[in-house]
């Protein structure tokens, strides 16, 4: 292993999900599916929200956009597990490691970011449904989605600048199956107090800026179905916020497990709670919002209707 002016190695080495050799195969096709799942389910989504003019909406908008993070997300993660599934060798280089942790932490907070534009949106829809055209315009959901992605990028900058002053002259194996901040954290052999703080707090306030407004807005939300009388109303207002709710559950339950752990932990529960929020969640969001939501189906019957001619055109050519 090479290291450069003794202070940080040229590359680590990732363990994975399992260092048994009879495991890495079986592995490599499960995440294969999972990975081409979540491409193609999110495409769907995509393809669906762009072609239905019904669905161009700002809560359809933020879920395009939502599906397209979901992408890059997985994609930061996934490819590089594959790789190193097949390899003995499970390196990757030093430069490569910062690359992917800032990545994850962009890509993850801006999905904690368009999850919160999100429940704004439904709480003008359900509390102020006759001024929601006025204020979910055009420019307040261009407005929400800067901050999405602005926000995270600092967020992600200041994490991985803070990782780069430090050194590493002890070990370069990093027990996980990518570069996460804690995990690669344990390696270094230079005071990590600065990124430690920072960690619990500047990370906390970023990460509890979305979730305050996902709570505040179904607070407000459930305050005013409360006082619509039919069940069947109630019901109504609840299956428009079902999916989303449910994918914040998914999201925010397994993210706030693994870093609510002290640093010095690493166990079976955190690996299966990150593999939920990082490689799971964005998998499911688009089976979670087809399947729960009467609009998405009508847009996704029409996708199916628009492409079943073009295929048959290719068969009957072929």
């Amino acid at each position: 292993m090479r290291w450069n002016n003794q202070t940080r190695p040229s590359e680590f080495i990732l363990l994975g999900l399992s260092s048994r050799p009879e495991h890495q195969k079986p592995l490599f096709v499960l995440f294969l599916i999972i990975y081409l799942v979540t491409l193609m389910g999110n495409l769907i989504i995509m393809l669906s929200i762009y072609l239905d003019v019904h669905l161009q909406t700002p809560m359809y908008f933020f879920l395009s956009v939502l599906s397209f993070v979901d992408i890059c997300y997985t994609t930061v993660i996934i490819p590089k597990m594959l790789t190193n599934f097949l390899s003995e060798a499970k390196t990757i280089l030093y430069s490569e490691c910062l690359s992917q942790m800032y990545f994850f932490l962009f890509f993850g907070n801006v999905d904690s970011y368009l999850l919160g534009a999100m429940a704004i949106d439904r709480y003008v829809a359900i509390c102020n449904p006759f001024h929601y055209i006025t204020i979910m315009s055009y420019k307040c959901c261009v407005l929400l989605l800067v901050i999405s992605f602005f926000i995270p990028f600092l967020h992600s900058l200041l994490h991985v600048h803070l990782m780069n002053q430090l050194t590493f002259c002890a070990s370069s194996v990093i027990h996980h199956f990518f570069c996460d901040l804690n995990p690669v954290l344990k390696l270094s052999c230079s005071s990590t107090f600065v990124n430690e703080i920072v960690i619990k707090t500047e990370g906390p306030f970023v990460i509890m800026v979305p979730f305050m407004c996902i709570i505040i807005s179904y607070l407000r939300i459930f305050t005013t179905v409360l006082k619509i009388p039919s069940a069947a109303g109630k019901y109504k207002v609840f299956s428009t916020c079902g999916s989303h709710l449910t994918v914040v559950i998914l999201f925010y339950g397994s993210v706030t497990y693994v870093y609510l752990q002290p640093l010095t932990s690493n166990n079976v529960k955190d690996w299966i709670a990150t593999v939920i929020y990082t490689i799971l969640t964005p998998m499911l969001n688009p089976f979670v919002y087809s399947l729960r939501n009467k609009d998405m189906k009508q847009g996704l019957g029409k996708l199916i209707g628009r492409i079943k001619p073009q295929l048959r055109g290719f068969y009957a050519k072929s």
